[in-house]
């Protein structure tokens, strides 16, 4: 419980370290006040959830962050936060913001973290976990697992062509392509959440970003587990885990263990506190 209640200091303490070192580094104050911003919403996020025990919690970081990415970043800023810009701008040898936050929170970040990004701060996953299928039924489409694999070559593809045919415009390219990615997320994530009644279908069988998530999640430092001694089996946790986990289970190689987004519902619903994050 102590370290609960020192966790946000900290998670505030290492978002202030990356935002001073970046700002310094590249002598651009936008790096100082993105990620205090990102760490400020995080660190209350965590604060509400664990000591203040709100409901709301994870809904307070997914509109703070993931509004922030999408609307001011990507439609105000004009650039482009999904997979294609992480290629247009790698490939194009700019440390622009979307490859510092692929960087950190879907490439590198999840040795830490895990899937954290998708339970607390995804701007897809936060519209989607509005609708009222938190509990997945247990319907599946066989097969359709293989799009997220085509969604993610597709963006690379398309990149690698604009620039062998040297096409003009690729900045505006690129926003219109952002914007036109969304809408067209939005739209499987709704009609799969009400098909499969699982507001977090378009993850599992869509979303291109797991083909990044899914290895490092793997090897992920923090993950969620049982206390043996406390856990009576009572499986409610993995009743309430939207994506599925086999929770109960230790081991890495448990059912669903690279799909724990840390959304922590695991913890509200285990009746005696015996899950933890380690």
């Amino acid at each position: 419980m102590k370290f609960l209640k020192i966790c946000p200091l900290l998670v505030f303490a290492a978002f202030l370290a990356v935002a001073i070192s970046l700002w310094l580094a590249l002598d651009n104050i936008f790096y100082l006040f993105n990620f205090l911003y990102i760490g400020t919403f995080i660190s209350v996020g965590i604060l509400l959830f664990f000591v203040k025990k709100s409901k709301y919690a994870r809904l307070v970081v997914q509109i703070g962050v993931g509004m922030y990415m999408m609307v001011y970043l990507g439609i105000i800023h004009r650039e482009n936060m999904n997979i294609a810009g992480f290629w247009f701008y790698l490939f194009n040898g700019l440390f622009q913001a979307a490859v510092i936050h692929y960087l950190v929170a879907k490439i590198l970040g999840p040795l830490l973290f895990g899937r954290g990004w998708c339970g607390w701060a995804c701007w897809t996953g936060a519209v989607l976990d509005l609708f009222p299928f938190k509990k997945p039924c247990g319907k599946k489409i066989k097969g359709l697992g293989l799009a997220k694999y085509l969604f993610f070559i597709v963006p690379l593809v398309t990149v690698v062509i604009l620039f062998v045919l040297r096409a003009d415009n690729m900045e505006n390219i690129m926003w219109w392509s952002f914007i036109g990615g969304n809408i067209l997320y939005y739209a499987i994530g709704i009609v799969l959440a009400f098909v499969l009644k699982d507001n977090r279908a378009f993850c599992k069988y869509i979303c291109p970003v797991v083909v990044f998530l899914k290895p490092a999640s793997h090897f992920s430092l923090l993950r969620f587990k049982s206390i043996d001694e406390n856990c009576v089996k009572c499986r409610l946790c993995e009743k309430a885990c939207p994506m599925e986990v086999e929770i109960t289970n230790p081991s890495r190689k448990r059912k669903n263990a690279t799909e724990c987004i840390a959304c922590c519902e695991c913890i509200r619903a285990c009746p005696k506190k015996s899950k933890k994050l380690f």
